[in-house]
């Protein structure tokens, strides 16, 4: 198996997790009881959870795409950008 095709599974396997991450984003959090002194708590450590499930959600598809991007290039770009012209780069 070549490195192409790793990467395309580790691609198709972030893509699966990043949904995963959304299914516990998307959960309702947990209502307070008055009656339970550790509602608060519960409450604070669902919020901080939806957080974090968003946040790494958003560095997955970011490392997602620059790996769709390093992919795609397949020819190095050589184009040399510079006011002279061919005569006078060469003329050294």
């Amino acid at each position: 198996m070549s490195s192409k095709e790793i990467k395309l599974k580790i691609i198709e396997a972030g893509h699966q997790a990043v949904e995963q991450l959304i299914r516990v984003a998307k959960e309702k959090i947990i209502k307070p009881d008055p009656e339970d002194d550790l509602a608060a708590d519960r409450l604070k450590n669902a919020a901080a959870t939806k957080k974090l499930a968003i946040f790494d959600a958003f560095e997955i598809l970011k490392r997602i795409e620059e790996e769709k991007e390093s992919l795609e290039e397949t020819l190095p770009n050589n184009k040399i950008d510079t006011k002279q012209g061919f005569a006078e780069r060469r003329s050294k």
